[in-house]
């Protein structure tokens, strides 16, 4: 087994539940590895495949994956500084104010505000300003971080920001895609469908479904979480096999939202 990789995100909607699942299970595949929503990339550090292309809509995300491939000594200096500052005064000072010139600068600060904003959520305002408050936590460097690790790993991978369905549309025979979109359903009445400026709609589900469809035309294995919603369900109906897996919901402001919740995975 290769060395354990914990992701360096705390990301709403985050798989690293999954991967502790004794249900889950990763169709076999010979070729690439594609994960179009990449967030916190639990999937991705857990299989650690030898040939992968990840992608996501979110460019402040790939930035930091980026720079943490390609200079992860420097994000750890800056985020080393952030620490050091760590306020209520600093964490409001680096969310509203400070715009780094450099690539690792930028990814340090990504990783601040994730590590010490209310639960690990992105979000953004209409202008598309990062605007979640600080939270509880104070830990800016943690002691699973292994940056190194996580630069060889990304070594393997092409990193790029753009529609998931321009990504999904490079697989090919041998390739599985990974894919873990916002858990829109129908009629948007989930409560949580913001996603960067940018709604995640039914419809984005629908040409999920149609891009997944042709993948698996060209011979691509797919692996799809969602939500156990009955109009989810029915959209993948024909499309392959559906499993129901038990998770913890923790991330809700309301206590007695939070407990054990139900997704979904499909794959062909």
């Amino acid at each position: 087994m290769p060395e354990i990789i914990l992701p360096f995100l705390k990301w709403a909607g985050g798989k690293r539940w999954l991967t502790n699942n004794t249900e889950f299970e990763v169709p076999r595949f010979s070729g690439r590895y594609i994960e179009p929503f990449l967030g916190s990339g639990s999937i991705f550090f857990w299989l650690q495949p030898n040939d992968a292309m990840l992608s996501d809509l979110n460019s402040e995300l790939i930035a930091t994956y980026v720079a943490l491939r390609d200079e992860h000594a420097k994000v750890l200096r800056h985020l080393r500084q952030h620490a050091r500052s760590h306020s209520k005064a600093h964490y409001y000072k680096a969310r509203d104010e400070f715009r780094p010139r450099s690539t690792a600068a930028r990814a340090a600060r990504f990783l601040y505000l994730n590590r010490t904003c209310w639960n690990g959520l992105y979000r953004v305002n209409l202008e598309g300003k990062f605007n979640v408050p600080k939270g509880t936590k104070s830990n800016v460097i943690l002691g699973t971080d292994d940056f190194k690790a996580v630069s060889k790993i990304l070594q393997k991978a092409k990193l790029v920001c753009c529609d998931f369905e321009t990504v999904i549309d490079e697989a090919k025979s041998g390739d599985l895609i990974y894919a873990d979109p916002p858990y829109t359903v129908r009629h948007n009445m989930n409560g949580f469908i913001k996603y960067n400026e940018v709604l995640f709609s039914w419809e984005d589900q629908q040409r999920l479904r149609a891009a997944l469809l042709r993948a698996s035309a060209r011979g691509a294995k797919f692996l799809l979480s969602n939500a156990d919603h009955a109009s989810v369900r029915e959209l993948y109906a024909d499309v392959g096999s559906i499993k129901v897996v038990n998770r913890a919901s923790i991330i809700s402001g309301d206590r007695a939202a939070r407990g054990t919740t139900t997704e979904l995975l499909v794959s062909n």
